[in-house]
């Protein structure tokens, strides 16, 4: 749906994994460029499964991205010309990444940003229930689960071919894993207490 603000704006693109939300901010990025305005693409230095200067999607469409080790970086990069911001995999990022795309959005600037909006464990993910509660525009992407073919709006990860438990660490670096999308009902996380 086409959005007209006055002035800047924030929009999220969130979901699991395998939903296509980097295939949808590189759809944005080139209605950008035919429209010829001028934006910047980061990424967390963190992510770097597919190099260190792209956003890459699962169906491997790439466009150029800046890679930046803390949110405030992204602030050194900003140029009076810049007229959108788009940031993906944000839930990795610092806390400071909600003031930095508030900030931005301040300034006049539109900012897309992408990411997970649960975890492994399927609970909110780092700084992503916060930029959720700041943006105009929230597009919530859903995958196909692997077991029961429904809508699926929780990662599973799997560990030496068995759900991860609880108490595994939420971002594992190099370590032998994979993901799958599954429906709620299909989510398995070993030693999660309901918390009641």
């Amino acid at each position: 749906m086409f959005q007209n603000f006055d002035g800047g704006y924030i929009e999220v693109v969130c979901g699991p994994m395998f939903a296509g939300k980097t295939e949808e901010l590189i759809r944005r990025i080139k209605r950008l460029e035919y429209a010829k305005q001028k934006y910047l693409v980061f990424k967390p230095q963190i992510d770097f499964r597919y190099g260190d200067d792209v956003i890459a999607s699962h169906n491997k469409n790439t466009k150029a991205a800046i890679n930046v080790a803390t949110s405030t970086e992204i602030l050194d990069h900003i140029t009076d010309d810049i007229e959108v911001v788009i940031i993906d995999e944000a839930q990795f990022f610092d806390n400071k990444i909600v003031n930095v795309i508030d900030h931005l959005a301040d300034q006049g600037l539109r900012v897309i940003v992408g990411g997970l909006d649960r975890n492994f464990r399927g609970e909110p993910f780092g700084p992503m229930p916060q930029i959720l509660a700041i943006a105009e525009v929230v597009t919530k992407l859903t995958a196909i689960c692997q077991v029961s073919g429904k809508p699926a709006t929780r990662t599973q990860r799997i560990i030496n071919g068995k759900p991860a438990n609880y108490d595994d660490p939420i971002v594992l670096i190099d370590a032998e894993e994979s993901y799958e999308p599954r429906s709620r009902n299909k989510h398995q996380v070993p030693g999660k207490h309901n918390g009641l």
